[in-house]
């Protein structure tokens, strides 16, 4: 696991809480929100064998930029069991046109049991911090049909983790806080931007080129430029194509 301590103050402003961050537009404007909350915020995020790795740089700008308390990027590897597109180079990542030929069922981009995996071990962390919240940018209207990103899946993960914890059974109870969860993704970034969020440090993209420029058409780069297109914007996250 590798720790980047951002910023060290003995008297934090606010209560802890631990926010999964993956340098992509959602989960920087949860973050965004949990400072705006008032919360001293501890970022984690992971290196699970994910091909689109140049998001950990953009986390660990961002968790800089933000002024957290501390960063962990927590090496785990999920590429050794398969099955996505994300963690198995066999697979192909999906490419379209636009976000309405993005399809409704579950696609080869979802890999199995990631955000169980992954607020397992930030749930660990907050038990380190006698922490009791926790905030994810999980999304369940502009989002690729994710299972583990519905509002029933963040209330049973709940529930299992205050049965699971020491705070739950003294009865200190864990709150995963999910505030995107219902926003369309236009919704997100109006959101982010008013909270001060430069989109052009995030990446979204599933399968980025070289240097980490957006493919553009996968459907996280889809459903992000569907976003900025219905508030009117231009993503500040794709500049000009690099010279031939």
């Amino acid at each position: 696991m590798e720790e980047i301590v951002t910023q060290e103050s003995e008297q934090a402003a606010g209560a802890p809480a631990v926010v999964l961050l993956s340098g992509g537009l959602d989960s920087t404007t949860c973050l965004a929100i949990a400072r705006e909350q008032g919360f001293t915020v501890h970022a984690i995020s992971f290196r699970y064998g994910q091909r689109h790795e140049y998001e950990l740089e953009r986390a660990t700008a961002l968790a800089e930029q933000f002024q957290a308390a501390s960063h962990r990027i927590v090496d785990i590897n999920l590429s050794q069991f398969g099955g996505s597109a994300l963690t198995d180079p066999a697979l192909v990542v999906p490419k379209n046109e636009s976000a309405d030929r993005i399809g409704t069922d579950i696609p080869i981009t979802y890999v199995p049991a990631r955000n169980t995996v992954f607020l397992s071990l930030a749930l660990a962390l907050a038990e380190t911090l006698d922490c009791t919240d926790l905030f994810i940018g999980v999304n369940a209207l502009d989002y690729s049909g994710y299972p583990d990103c519905r509002p029933e899946y963040i209330a049973a993960f709940e529930k299992m983790a205050n049965l699971a914890t020491r705070n739950g059974v003294a009865g200190r109870s864990l709150t995963i806080h999910a505030p995107l969860i219902d926003l369309t993704k236009a919704q997100i970034i109006a959101k982010g931007i008013a909270l001060g969020v430069d989109y052009s440090k995030t990446l979204s993209c599933y399968d980025p080129l070289p240097g980490g420029r957006p493919c553009g058409q996968c459907d996280a780069c889809l459903l992000r430029q569907k976003g900025f297109d219905e508030n009117h914007l231009t993503d500040p996250a794709i500049g000009p194509a690099p010279d031939a």
